[in-house]
């Protein structure tokens, strides 16, 4: 006699990402004939990437009896499996089916020698799932990742005993996969591990405030932009590339990047000192002014290493560039009209000086005093002095 049943599944898990989906595509649906007092072991296709839960639907149908709606078709209504848990979905309604009077015990094994051994002694207990009480119907989610025996299973299998004696059974198994977006994308425990050991050896690591912040971000938009699959695939050079510009990002992300910036600027500063201009130079365009950070000082910084190095070309294009970003500066402009008395262009240094001589560089110190304290530095530095008077006649 054939009748319809409601099924409820509640799962019970105790942690899920809610950030996943039911694999409906790969779904595992296959129908079993078996024999009367006979055993069989079915291997379910190899869990999917980044599979945390699976929920399976056991059938015992005769021969006449048809399942109308698919497991598979059922899941589309359940959001996650932390959802099932917390009663936010509900309860899993198996409706539709069709089940037979026959029953069968089973089990789950994570082995193919555990499965097999059943098939001859017909013992259970080795199974990570069972059920030894005859059933002809039954559903449940196993959680993968809060279950040590399923744990790091590639592939599992159902072992079925016919508990009818004399007629031949067909079973219907349907198993359907939760997969989570995060483990789908191969980063775990130790893949994180190792892209930390590589995330460490970055320069950048070493110049930020908080390191156990960043190195958080940095694993954060990594494992976002790439799966652990493409991580491994890149070339030595893509993955530097990579890791750079990843580390660019996080400092953002993190709140880090004006440290960062500050201890760029500070670097730059000591190379500068102890007479690595070209060191300095480089450091300052390549993390700052490449990367679009550069604000009015760093030009200016800049601006300075080319003045004392007498490259004057360069500086005067470095000082107007600060200019553009902060017209109130007068210091940009003072050093902009020194730059024009080195070059011979001493009409524009006298129209700079003219124009601001009776303003403050700063609260504490007048144009004209900054003026003269720049010209004495300049002299110690072996600077020419040949148009110093002609810049001050204009500042009496």
């Amino acid at each position: 006699m054939k009748k319809i049943f409601l099924f409820l599944l509640i799962a019970q898990i105790s942690f899920a990402q809610k950030d996943g989906f039911w694999d409906k595509e790969r779904a595992f649906t296959k129908e079993i004939k078996l024999s009367s007092g006979n055993r069989t072991l079915v291997k379910i296709d190899d869990l999917p990437e980044g599979a945390s839960e699976f929920v399976f639907r056991i059938l015992l149908i005769d021969e006449n009896g048809k399942i109308t709606t698919s497991l598979a078709s059922i899941l589309k209504a359940i959001p996650d499996p932390t959802g099932i848990s917390q009663g936010t979905a509900g309860a899993i309604v198996l409706t539709n089916s069709l089940s037979g009077e026959d029953t069968c015990v089973y089990g789950i094994y994570t082995s193919e020698k555990a499965g097999n051994q059943f098939l001859k002694d017909g013992k259970l207990e080795t199974a990570c799932y069972y059920k030894k009480d005859p059933i002809n119907k039954d559903s449940k989610v196993i959680s993968i990742k809060n279950t040590n025996c399923f744990e790091n299973a590639p592939s599992i299998w159902f072992g079925f005993e016919n508990k009818n004696w004399v007629l031949s059974t067909k079973i219907v198994l349907e198993v359907v996969s939760w997969i989570d977006y995060s483990a789908s994308r191969g980063w775990n425990l130790e893949t994180k591990k190792e892209l930390l050991t590589e995330a460490e050896k970055v320069t950048t690591v070493k110049m930020v405030a908080n390191k156990n912040n960043y190195l958080a971000t940095f694993l954060k938009v990594f494992t976002a932009k790439y799966k652990y699959s493409e991580y491994k695939q890149l070339l030595a050079i893509e993955k530097m590339n990579a890791m750079q510009s990843i580390a660019t990002e996080s400092l953002a992300q993190s709140g880090e990047l004006q440290n960062y910036l500050d201890k760029i600027r500070s670097a730059s500063f000591d190379l500068f000192k102890i007479g690595k201009s070209e060191e300095a130079i480089t450091l300052i365009q390549k993390e700052i002014i490449d990367k679009k950070y550069a604000k009015d000082n760093d030009y200016s910084a800049l601006g300075d290493i080319y003045l004392f190095n007498k490259q004057f070309v360069k500086a005067e294009e470095q000082y107007k560039k600060a200019i553009d970003k902060n017209t109130s500066e007068l210091r940009y402009q003072l050093k902009l009209a020194h730059v024009f008395m080195f070059s011979n262009k001493i009409g524009e240094a006298k129209d700079i000086h003219k124009l601001y001589k009776d303003n403050n560089i700063s609260a504490n110190k007048s144009w004209i005093a900054q003026t003269k304290y720049d010209f004495e530095d300049f002299e110690k530095r072996g600077f020419s002095t040949d148009n110093f008077k002609k810049i001050l006649r204009i500042l009496e």
